[in-house]
């Protein structure tokens, strides 16, 4: 089997399938790593929770504005063009369907699509729900960026959520170390699978039943 993409190469990947012109919300965690691998030449707007629009990727070491950061309190650039604002601009273009997408990190997701990516600050993890379930309601399209399962070998995507929900049925697309799942009317559909990994051996690590696809190979 191939090994499983790393987290830069899974950001790659996504960063290559946002369309061109899209309004793109980053959620906390492994979607930061995203602004540092838009094609070039992609006209593609980053949307940042605590308030930049036209975000763009980290600055160099040594070249950090601690005054420009993220939602996850990393530094970033700002692209030309770009702008900064309070929060109640920030929640109103979430919430006001301005958003083509959002990709954000989960701890899990059903089979139906369902949403699980808050921590109630038991174990690890921000203890609250933030801005996730405004996100969820207001984005056309919630892409998922995860890991395929825990630490633990537990698997994350999974028949119903085990674990507080953000919202119900609201993802679309499941980006994972090991492939990218559609959530579909009829069930979860692999689109695309690790070079050398089965689907069966994909199915072995996954708890929801998965369709065969268009089953192309997940290049990072």
């Amino acid at each position: 089997m191939s090994t499983p993409l790393t987290r830069e190469q899974l950001a790659r990947r996504i960063a290559r399938a946002i369309p061109d012109g899209a309004f793109v919300n980053l959620g906390i965690g492994l979607p930061d790593q995203i602004p540092d691998h838009i094609p070039a030449g992609r006209e593609i707007f980053l949307h940042s929770e605590n308030g930049i629009l036209n975000m763009g990727p980290r600055p160099p070491a040594g070249e950090e504005n601690w005054d420009l950061i993220n939602a996850g309190k990393q530094p970033v650039t700002l692209r030309t063009g770009g702008s900064f604002f309070d929060s109640s601009l920030s929640f109103a273009m979430m919430r006001g369907g301005h958003l083509d997408i959002s990709v954000l990190g989960a701890f899990q997701v059903s089979e139906r699509g369902d949403l699980a990516n808050w921590s109630t600050g038991i174990g690890e993890g921000v203890p609250a729900v933030g801005g996730a379930m405004d996100l969820a309601v207001g984005a056309r399209e919630i892409w998922v960026m995860m890991e395929h399962t825990s630490r633990h070998g537990h698997a994350r995507i999974v028949r119903d959520c085990t674990y507080p929900l953000t919202a119900r049925g609201v993802v679309k697309r499941i980006f994972s170390n090991l492939a990218v799942i559609a959530v579909t009317a009829d069930g979860l559909e692999v689109e695309e699978i690790l070079p050398g990994l089965s689907l069966d051996a994909l199915r072995a690590q996954t708890e929801a039943p998965l369709r065969p696809g268009a089953m192309r190979p997940l290049e990072g």
